[in-house]
């Protein structure tokens, strides 16, 4: 097989439709938009949602309830795993995770979670800390400090 015999596989490439070219195209005149209205203007359309000027089923329907959700805690999210790439001994603090860069935003606070294995003794001041990421940093000698 040379390069010049590589065609591609007989349907796979479709010619694009070209509108408003003439007959025999099916698709002059018109181009397919029918003869008048906002939808055959250019840049013409409406909005999703929009009924013609009926009030829209989204406003139609009775609203009621509460969420929470504009009032939910995010935290940032960190592994014990992460912390190996400090020296025995050290203190752990959100500030310090965010200037080294290995936290973007501190949002609500820090949380440490119990990914993987940890080998320093360190102290660690958080947030939130799950029960394995505790369980861990003690086991190593080190301590937990919630802010």
């Amino acid at each position: 097989m040379k390069l010049h015999d590589l065609h591609p596989a007989p349907g796979s490439r479709k010619k694009r439709k070209r509108v408003g070219r003439g007959p025999g195209s099916g698709k002059g005149k018109t181009s397919g938009r029918g003869q008048d209205g906002q939808k055959s203007r250019s840049g013409g359309g409406v909005r999703p949602g929009f009924e013609g000027g009926q009030m829209p089923l989204a406003r139609r329907i009775p609203k009621r309830g509460f969420s929470n959700y504009p009032f939910k805690k995010e935290y940032a999210i960190i592994n014990v795993e992460d912390l190996n790439v400090f020296e025995d001994g050290d203190t752990i603090t959100p500030e310090l995770l965010k200037e080294k860069g290995m936290v973007k935003k501190l949002n609500d606070g820090l949380k440490i979670l119990g990914r993987g294995e940890l080998d320093k003794k360190l102290t660690v001041k958080a947030h939130k800390v799950s029960k394995t990421a505790k369980e861990q940093i003690e086991s190593c000698g080190g301590k937990v400090e919630v802010l």
